[in-house]
Order: C-alpha cells, then structure tokens, then sequence
C-alpha cells in the first residue's frame, strides 16, 4: 500500500510537471520548451560513463544548454561540489561527513539521488592461471597498509601460487572506488598500502594490468566489461555462506541480490539546491532519471528496479518543490 500510494503520488506530480513544461504551438500541438544555460558537472569516473551519455543524449533535444561533464573523482568531486563550484557530483560513494560539513559551511544544500548499481571487479591478466578466486581475508592481507614492502610476491597470499612477485593496480585516493574498496576489504576508508600504481582513471588501470602477467587490480565492472579480451575476472569469496556459498563472480544477478559483497555498490548524483533551482538543471535531472536504466545498460551498469527509480523521481520533485524554480 505504501509502495503503491508512492508511485501515485510521484505521477501526479511528474503530470503537473509534464503540463508545466509543454507549450503549444499554433496548431494546438504540444511542443518541448527550449532551454538555455549551462550545467558543470564534476566528480566519479566511474559514473562519468552514464552521465556523458545522458549529456549526450539531452544535447540533442537541447542544444542550447552546454553540458559539461569532468571526471576528477569522487572525492575531487566533492571539494568542489562544496564550495559550490560545480551543479552536479558524480559519486561511487555516499557523501562523506566531512564533505558534508564543508558544502553546510559554504551554503550548499544537496540532494542525493541513486541512479544504478556497479560490481566492483577484481581482475588479473588473461594469462594468469592461477588466481581464479580469492578471498576478502586474502584480499585485505595484500591491501592493508602493513603489507607495503612486505607481502611482495603471489606465494604470500595462498600456498601454491607462485612465487613471482604481485603488482597492484587500483584507483587513486580521490576516487570513490578507492573509499569504498578499502572500506569493503580492508575495514577502513581510505587506508590501504601505498605502493601501487594508482588511477583516477579507470582505462590506465586496464592498460596496466592487460600488460602485466603478475599484475592484479580492481575497477568498475562496466570497465571489465568493456575489455573482456584484456582482462580476467576473479570471483570473490566473503566467508559468508549465507550470503551465497564460495567465490561469486560480479553480474547483474549476483550485484542485484546482493551476494556478491562486499563489493557490490550503488551509485549516485548530488544537486546543489542553487543549481536545482535552475530550469535547465531540472529538466537535465528529470532526463536523467527517464532514461538512466537504458544508458546505464548500455554502458554496463545494473539499472534501478521499478521502485527504486519511482522513488528517485518522487525524490527530484519533492526538492525541486521545496527550492523552487528560478529562470
């Protein structure tokens, strides 16, 4: 009753929405209102890949609305997003305190919108034939930050593996990916050891490992994805049989129902409430939210369920409602 009273709700408002963005031209037909403005949009390079094509795609309906979209990370994101530098921030993570802190100290009110879910992949070179699992406690044995200059070679972290030494991949510290994999693995955020070659772009971390026979690393699953031939996946075992028994590789199915942990993540946009406030940011968001289950598909990601997206559209009204509209 509750669900149902919610999505009834979320279409009485996006009706009134609809009836206030249509115009009439002299024929009595409905036409699009044309925008102009510009939208800055900052922050994950994991979601940069669902938002560009979002930009991409509202450009064409928009033209006269320049949609900028960088991708310094998460967490570069978000200094910026707090000072009030940019409209929007793509963020792997949910917006820490701190952040928090520093967006109320500068005025910036926001809301938070799931927009997909993404498998965080673990992966090694297509030749390596040992390391077809692991597990988290393994895992955190070679990320932890007591592992730097000490656990060095593949032999270290199971009996039976080589004795070649390991070279890490990963995202670098401004990245959300980074946050979440060492908060997931190694039990805090942001804490892990420092000698491994580090990112904020998720493509140099795929060249990296697809060159190294000992090379092992984690990324987005949309970016494994997009390079089967470079890559190979390994599964991850939490220790947790009621969570789904042994290693389990990253799929729409096993992120969805959440046995793949702890590296199964959702996803998000942040609006400033002054960019909010703002036409043609309303309509970029309400664009998003219409067609972020295809693009994110398209791209790899796992698209929201029915309720989860309903509820995200009731979420953007509600705060446009409550901030007003401003041309």
């Amino acid at each position: 009753m509750k669900s149902s009273t919610l999505i009834l709700t979320f279409i009485t408002s996006i009706f009134f929405v609809s009836c206030r963005n249509e115009s009439k031209n002299s024929s009595g037909e409905s036409t699009e209102q044309k925008l102009s403005g510009s939208i800055n949009i900052d922050g994950s390079s994991t979601v940069y890949p669902i938002t560009e094509a979002i930009a991409e795609e509202f450009r064409k309906i928009q033209p006269d609305v320049n949609v900028k979209v960088g991708l310094s990370g998460t967490g570069g994101g978000f200094k910026k997003f707090g000072r009030g530098e940019i409209d929007i921030n793509d963020a792997s993570r949910p917006i820490k305190s701190s952040e928090d802190s520093l967006a109320n100290a500068n005025g910036v009110k926001h809301v938070e919108l799931i927009i997909a879910y993404d498998g965080m992949a673990v992966v090694v070179h297509p030749q390596n034939t040992w390391c077809k699992n692991i597990s988290v406690s393994e895992l955190k044995t070679l990320w932890a930050p007591e592992a730097q200059g000490k656990i060095k070679t593949w032999s270290q972290i199971r009996k039976g593996w080589p004795n070649e030494e390991i070279h890490l991949f990963g995202a670098g510290v401004e990245s959300g990916t980074y946050d979440y994999f060492t908060e997931a693995i190694v039990g805090k955020s942001h804490s892990s050891r420092g000698d491994y070659t580090a990112s904020e772009d998720d493509n140099v971390i795929v060249q990296g490992i697809a060159s190294d026979k000992n090379a092992l690393g984690f990324l987005g699953l949309a970016y494994y994805e997009g390079n089967l031939d470079k890559l190979k996946l390994v599964g991850i075992d939490d220790g947790k049989d009621d969570n789904g028994k042994g290693p389990i590789l990253p799929t729409v199915e096993t992120v969805k129902n959440k046995t793949y942990a702890p590296l199964g993540r959702p996803l998000f946009i942040y609006v400033n409430s002054a960019a909010g406030a703002r036409k043609e940011v309303q309509e970029y968001v309400r664009f998003y939210l219409e067609n972020t289950n295809t693009l994110s598909k398209e791209v790899g990601y796992i698209p929201l369920t029915d309720d989860e997206l309903a509820t995200a559209k009731f979420k953007w009204e509600a705060f446009v409602n409550s901030i007003g509209t401003h041309n």
